[in-house]
């Protein structure tokens, strides 16, 4: 079977965020979708390892910011690679509170403040359906998960529903080297070595995170 046909699937790109014992947590999902008109009801998918999970299992109520394409390319990495449990995800960006629940700072096409009801499990992931409680509005156009990868060149972390393991297993251009973040698989290809004050435009970590691809 030719998996390679979900790729055709189109996405968005979020980043959720909730209260954990008082401090902001959060993730980028890339599944959202509306399933009511009147009252409406929404459903997002989160892997069951997520820390911002457990947040809104705890306290139900969440926010849901949709990113744009001007949106700066490091929330997603620091809200899509590394995890709340360990990481303080909003230091550097601030937040604002939003009917009791934390908004990061950023350019986002629009906001939306979510109540969950019900936690379905779906194997290594749990749907989790929400109501729409408030909403606050945007500017942009919002990011779709392939501008997200032909454009920005991100990878899906391993807890997306929709990783793959060969994300990003071509080889280089002919006497070209290309070096791979160990942090978000971001890649970036050069004529010679990667310089010693690069930054990760995705998860903005420094050069010693970059390993050659052989």
């Amino acid at each position: 079977m030719d998996t390679a046909v979900l790729h055709k699937l189109t996405y968005g790109l979020y980043i959720l965020g909730a209260f954990k014992d008082g401090n902001p947590v959060g993730c980028v999902i890339n599944t959202c979708f509306q399933v009511t008109s009147c009252n409406p009801l929404l459903v997002v998918s989160l892997n069951k390892n997520n820390y911002t999970l457990e947040a809104i299992k705890e306290n139900k109520r969440f926010s849901l910011s949709i990113l744009s394409e001007d949106t700066d390319p490091k929330l997603i990495g620091r809200f899509g690679f590394f995890s709340s449990r360990d990481t303080d995800k909003y230091e550097g960006f601030g937040f604002d509170v939003v009917d009791y629940v934390p908004c990061v700072n950023g350019n986002f096409a629009g906001r939306l403040i979510l109540e969950a009801e019900q936690f379905i499990d779906c194997e290594t992931h749990v749907l989790v359906t929400a109501r729409l409680t408030d909403t606050v509005p945007g500017d942009g156009i919002p990011m779709s998960y392939a501008y997200y990868h032909n454009v920005i060149k991100g990878t899906a972390p391993k807890s997306a529903p929709t990783y793959s393991g060969d994300d990003a297993c071509d080889t280089p251009d002919a006497g070209r080297k290309r070096y791979r973040c160990e942090v978000c698989n971001y890649e970036v290809e050069m004529d010679g070595d990667l310089p010693a004050d690069f930054v990760c435009p995705v998860c903005g970590v420094d050069a010693s995170y970059f390993k050659q691809v052989e």
